[in-house]
């Protein structure tokens, strides 16, 4: 059984429910994970063939026996989605292409990993082989680098005040677990709903895992590269900027004239339109999924079916 439980799984399947994944072909799982989605997408599609990356060896330690009984049609590769995708893009006639951008609850509920408000370690890398971690920032950037990251990245209203607060603290002794960080948060800040130190967590792991950058690198992976018609990308995300970076390759995906704004009329021949964003608006977990699983709640599913 799986440590971790995958958001709209039933909905994820269905997005691929096309005539080329029945057919067969190679679809590319992006974040892999524990493999719930994957596992799932081989079971409903029995011709289909799995990709599977993970910059998280355990995870990929763990998928490699969970899935097993699919051995002949999955295959697993290591590092960023964005590098490995980009390759597999250049390789292979994908009739789909899955990304999950999140983090898994093993990575989340292990306190070694260091993403929990109340673990004794402060790190948050996806990738422990990789330098940076959260101790790292927390106590060696700067304090206009700080202020980028709770700005940018946690949308944070009072992004310098915490900034600052950050840099007096880590005068008086390093910073060294989470549970010290966020309960000095808590002291400084409120919160109606989420816990205090919710979108600083968020900030951070962004800035470790570089998850917006990773996001856009695929994204602009697949602009260059893309799907054969009827092939679908579904990607979930569990948070506005991720949501935000989402819509907007949809939205340049589905253009069909590409004239500079300055041109009175198209020159362009207004047909260069990759495909459609199938969905008005992104597909959110059932009430009852979110009673079951409540890290549902936040993930929206957007998926975009290639062909004129």
């Amino acid at each position: 059984m799986s440590p971790h439980i995958s958001v709209l799984p039933n909905e994820v399947v269905e997005s691929f429910n096309t005539p080329l994944v029945h057919q067969g072909g190679v679809l590319l799982d992006c974040t892999l994970g524990f493999g719930g989605h994957t596992s799932r997408l081989l079971e409903a599609y029995p011709k289909l063939k799995v990709i599977g990356i993970d910059k998280d060896k355990e995870a990929l330690s763990f998928s490699k026996e969970f899935l097993a009984k699919f051995e002949e049609r999955f295959t697993l590769l290591y590092g960023d989605f964005s590098v490995r995708a980009l390759e597999v893009l250049k390789q292979e006639r994908l009739v789909g292409i899955l990304a999950d951008i999140g983090v898994s609850s093993l990575q989340f509920d292990k306190e070694e990993r260091g993403f929990s408000f109340k673990s004794s370690e402060l790190d948050m890398r996806m990738d422990t082989g990789k330098p940076l971690s959260a101790k790292e920032v927390v106590n060696s950037y700067s304090l206009l680098e700080l202020e980028r990251i709770f700005r940018d990245y946690g949308e944070i209203r009072e992004y310098k005040k915490m900034a600052r607060l950050v840099v007096e603290w880590r005068k008086e002794g390093k910073i060294t677990n989470a549970q010290e960080l966020s309960s000095k948060i808590a002291m400084h800040f409120k919160a109606s709903k989420i816990h205090p130190a919710t979108l600083a967590f968020q900030a951070l792991r962004i800035e470790v895992n570089d998850e917006l950058g990773e996001l856009e690198r695929l994204l602009r992976g697949i602009f260059e590269n893309p799907l054969e018609e009827g092939a679908r990308v579904s990607i979930i995300s569990f948070h506005s900027l991720e949501d935000r970076i989402i819509k907007q390759h949809f939205k340049k995906w589905e253009k069909s004239c590409i004239c500079p704004m300055e041109v009175m009329r198209c020159e362009c021949g207004n047909n260069h339109a990759l495909g459609k964003n199938l969905y008005k608006k992104p597909i959110i977990a059932t009430d009852e999924e979110n009673r079951k699983n409540p890290r549902a709640r936040s993930a929206k599913l957007r998926t975009f079916e290639f062909g004129k």
